[in-house]
């Protein structure tokens, strides 16, 4: 079983929340320390989320997330939870798999991403939203896949796009990997202390690898234009507030320590490795649940 890791890092607060996917249709939710590294295991779903169309409010305490359930009447939603849990505080039924999720503007403004009109309407028993300012997301609301509210998310936390790609022909099905970008699709952030800060390079190569990732993703190290480090492929890569490195690969959670980033051969420590987590019911606690 392959297991896939996505992590979203709050702006204004030392947390971070973890998808775990495997099997492909089994996803754990999970709150990430990032003062001590403590891991909490809050909530699965036997269904789908699409975790690149998340987000968590600036504070951590609450996430947006986009997730589907085919074969149940309702299909795909957006909902509103407190982290590690899923349980919804608030969700809008969508039905289909284009847009959804959304943003955060700040504690309580969202930007939802669904069409105007019937997908803003609540779903039955969302009365925490009363606290919320709800949009729509803008422009195109409702449409898209995973961007536009990934690069909007990206953009907003730093992430700067270099260089558009050039996206090839697609191949016929069966094909090693489905598309790809010849030169690749870069983004760039800061990471590390900010007297002089490296930078952390982000390549998307390809979409949609048979028997592999969806997205092909290598990342870089960079001092100016000097690769320190050639980090390989990994899931996910992103910088905590301490300027700390942190990666996702093979099911692990990794950090390298700001102070160390310049060095090439300074360890890579092992955070977790959520390679055995197997699909377990937990409710939401009391406190997860009850409105502000």
């Amino acid at each position: 079983m392959v297991t896939r890791l996505y992590f979203i890092v709050a702006r204004q607060a030392p947390v971070a929340v973890v998808f775990r996917r495997g099997p492909s249709r089994q996803v754990e939710l999970l709150r990430w320390d990032l003062v001590t590294n403590e891991l909490l295991a809050g909530q699965w779903l036997k269904g789908r989320i699409y975790e690149r169309r998340a987000d968590l409010s600036p504070s951590g305490d609450l996430l947006i997330y986009f997730a589907a359930k085919y074969e149940t009447k309702v299909r795909t939603w957006t909902a509103i939870s407190r982290p590690p849990y899923l349980t919804a505080l608030a969700f809008w039924p969508k039905g289909d798999a284009w847009g959804g999720g959304g943003l955060f503007e700040s504690e309580r403004d969202v930007l939802l991403n669904h069409r105007p009109g019937a997908e803003m309407t609540l779903g039955e028993g969302s009365g925490f939203v009363k606290s919320l300012r709800v949009e729509p997301f803008g422009f195109g609301s409702g449409w898209g896949e995973d961007d536009p509210i990934l690069h909007a998310r990206l953009v907003r936390d730093g992430w700067h796009r270099l260089d558009d790609g050039a996206r090839e022909q697609e191949r016929a099905q069966g094909s090693k990997v489905w598309i790809t970008f010849t030169p690749p699709i870069r983004y760039r952030r800061s990471v590390g202390r900010r007297a002089r800060p490296l930078t952390l390079e982000m390549s998307l190569e390809g979409i949609k690898e048979r028997d592999g990732a969806w997205y092909i993703l290598t990342w870089r190290l960079l001092d100016g234009e000097t690769v320190i480090r050639d980090l390989g492929r990994a899931d996910w890569a992103d910088a905590a507030p301490t300027g700390d490195l942190l990666l996702a690969r093979d099911g692990r959670l990794l950090r390298v320590d700001a102070t160390a980033l310049n060095d090439p051969a300074a360890e890579v420590h092992e955070v977790a490795d959520l390679g055995d987590h197997r699909f377990e019911a937990r409710a939401a606690p009391a406190e997860a649940v009850a409105e502000p």
